[in-house]
């Protein structure tokens, strides 16, 4: 990877760490296309591996709002859904991940602008959970089934809900595919030399995720992955 590319990649990443850290979603929707692009072999892992610790910060500092009985319905179904989110990646033929994730991207911001206003119940969570399984761990992008569910609930407990559904899946997505020779050491290295960047974004988010709009916010990232998603089909 060129010095230039790690310098795009590591703006990405404190932009995606910002937005997350301020509306609670769009660390994936916004690294994954833009990583898929610079090098599609760093998808899922790099991604994956990059949000551990912004979601383990976020959780942290939303805590207090923490919805625990969805986080630990929609973290079930997240879990039990892995393994088929594995044999997803699989499936896919080498060099046809981008257009995937491009495809994905774009249909996961389109349910997401086009959902009515709900009450989130027990079948919400499940859902939630089995379609983040399977997205996340093939591409990394598993943030809009939850957003879905939790956009019309506070900022505080979107963003810790959101931030401990990840982290849980995260973990386990990353076992599952190191375990099973789908993931490389070099992945986990450049998550490693980004993390000054993600601490930037993550920082910044601090002083203003009280202030700003989520909605809004979310609104934006979703137009982002869309033109992004695009793009990356097209690459």
């Amino acid at each position: 990877m060129t010095s230039q590319t790690l310098a795009l990649l590591a703006v990405t990443v404190a932009v995606a760490a910002f937005v997350q850290g301020t509306s609670g979603l769009g660390f994936a929707l916004i690294v994954a296309p833009v990583a898929g692009l610079l090098d599609p072999a760093l998808l899922p892992v790099f991604v994956l591996a990059s949000m551990i610790p912004l979601n383990a910060y976020v959780a942290w500092r939303e805590r207090d709002s923490l919805d625990l009985r969805g986080a630990g319905w929609i973290t079930g179904a997240r879990l039990a859904a892995t393994p088929l989110g594995l044999a997803l990646l699989w499936a896919i033929p080498d060099g046809r991940l981008g257009l995937f994730v491009g495809a994905a991207t774009v249909l996961a911001a389109l349910v997401s602008l086009a959902a009515p206003a709900f009450t989130p119940g027990r079948g919400a969570y499940l859902g939630a959970g089995l379609v983040t399984g399977l997205t996340e761990t093939a591409t990394g992008v598993g943030g809009p089934p939850l957003a879905l569910v939790y956009q019309h609930r506070p900022p505080a407990e979107l963003r810790a809900t959101i931030a401990v559904c990840f982290l849980v899946g995260e973990v386990a997505s990353l076992a599952l595919l190191f375990a099973t020779g789908q993931g490389e050491p070099g992945q986990l290295v450049r998550a490693l030399l980004l993390l000054p960047a993600l601490a930037v974004g993550a920082g910044l988010s601090r002083l203003v995720h009280h202030r700003l709009d989520a909605r809004r916010m979310r609104l934006f990232v979703l137009g982002f992955a869309l033109v992004s998603g695009v793009v990356l089909m097209l690459g």
